[in-house]
């Protein structure tokens, strides 16, 4: 920084540290990244809670950013604006002298705009012959194109925390669902069973909970309530079985045993129940018993292993989730860009890096939730690593997200051929351990 560009108020407002580390950081401007002023006021406004200003501070800083004549900030002399505070008060649909002069004072405190006062207080430019704005004495944007990739990481922190809060509260709405009904299960066919205990202690642990629960009371709330939805699981499972004992102890007639002195057990190698009960009404029958080869009860074993379920999609995102880290970022290096500080070590910085490439990709908000929701959190984040690698070839990358998630829904998507893709692409062909 040149220390002849320092500046100090006018008047009586005294110079403090803090304006001059803000200056400091003004000064040091990647020129190569212009950035939409608007992109940029909407990411201060979702790292507000962050940042430390109020909704009346952004409004100014909306007026302010008004009276910029381009709609890129790029660095140069040109980032100083200059309006009146009767002009000011004019866009920020009239408020008060004072209230004004107090969110100004708030933005300049909070590091997102500088005072370049004037030798007599006043705002105003001096042109050249040429008409071009040479001096500007007022409000310097510098500080906001210096820390825009802070303020683009502390806002993707903030959607990051609402997004796993309100996983959360997903999450304590279906487990308070499930165990007022199972408990009301258990006690309908079981007034003997312990869920007058199940349910003081669900009333127990959902009392804690304040009107508006943060993640950090939540958490603790929905440990207790999972535990108790298994104890009230195994304790329906007992009944049931129970019942299925009951009814199988009241089917039972008189065991008619067999006269003949050769009769099959079911201890028999190659045999199970049903093939013992063939075996002795065939004999009963005086029909010829055909044997079962041992080939023929290994495909009968196939054939009912071939009919067991598919996997859920929740257990195929598992085993998605579970693709290494390293082999994201290395079939898709440019998402490294946007983590924190420039570089992605954990599944949560991806997830930070993802919620800065939404904004930047222009896919909405409602794009995004919705592909956490049915791929998960670190699969959503992989893809959006992935349609960043491919933007270039990507003429909607919202549209294209959406279909993604879609096709996942039918099962017909997984995250990981589209990253070997990449991987292929970026370094050739790749072995695959054995």
């Amino acid at each position: 920084m040149e220390r002849r560009n320092v500046t100090t108020p006018f008047g009586r407002r005294a110079m403090t540290l803090g304006m001059f580390a803000s200056q400091v950081i003004a000064s040091e401007i990647d020129s190569r990244q212009p950035i939409d002023k608007w992109k940029l006021f909407r990411t201060v406004c979702e790292a507000k809670a962050v940042v430390g200003v109020s909704d009346r501070a952004l409004a100014v800083l909306n007026a302010l950013l008004s009276f910029y004549p381009k709609v890129e900030l790029t660095s140069g002399k040109g980032l100083v604006v200059f309006p009146s505070n009767n002009q000011l008060a004019l866009r920020t649909h009239g408020m008060a002298g004072t209230t004004l002069r107090r969110h100004l004072a708030a933005l300049v405190e909070a590091g997102l705009i500088l005072r370049k006062d004037s030798p007599n207080g006043k705002r105003y430019a001096r042109r050249d012959s040429k008409g071009s704005i040479g001096d500007a004495f007022g409000f310097d944007l510098s500080p906001l194109l210096a820390r825009a990739h802070e303020l683009q990481t502390a806002a993707a922190a903030v959607a990051l925390a609402r997004q796993e809060e309100q996983l959360a509260r997903e999450r304590l709405s279906l487990c308070r669902r499930d165990l007022t009904k199972l408990i009301d299960v258990l006690r309908e066919t079981d007034g003997t069973s312990e869920w007058s205990d199940f349910q003081s202690r669900y009333l127990l642990a959902v009392n804690t909970l304040p009107r508006k629960p943060g993640l950090a009371e939540i958490e603790p709330v929905l440990k207790q309530l999972d535990a108790l939805r298994v104890e009230v699981l195994n304790q329906l499972e007992k009944q049931l079985n129970l019942e299925k004992t009951a009814t199988n102890d009241s089917q039972n007639g008189c065991h008619i045993q067999s006269s003949h002195p050769d009769s099959f057990t079911e201890s028999e190698q190659g045999f199970g129940s049903e093939a013992v009960a063939s075996l002795s009404a065939s004999r009963s029958s005086n029909v010829p018993v055909v044997q079962v080869s041992q080939r023929e009860a290994i495909a009968t074993d196939a054939a009912s292993h071939a009919e067991m379920p598919k996997l859920t999609r929740d257990e195929v995102h598992r085993s998605t989730q579970a693709f290494p880290l390293a082999t994201v970022l290395k079939a898709c290096p440019d998402i490294v860009d946007y983590g924190p500080g420039g570089q992605v070590q954990s599944w949560r910085d991806l997830m930070l890096a993802a919620v800065v490439v939404r904004s930047m990709l222009n896919v909405s908000q409602g794009a995004h939730d919705e592909a956490c929701r049915v791929l998960g959190p670190e699969v959503a984040a992989a893809v959006l690593a992935c349609i960043l690698q491919r933007s270039p070839y990507i003429t909607s990358a919202g549209g294209y997200l959406r279909d993604l998630t879609r096709r996942s829904l039918r099962q017909e998507f997984a995250v990981g051929p589209m990253i070997m893709a990449l991987l292929r692409a970026n370094t050739g062909d790749i072995a695959l351990a054995s």
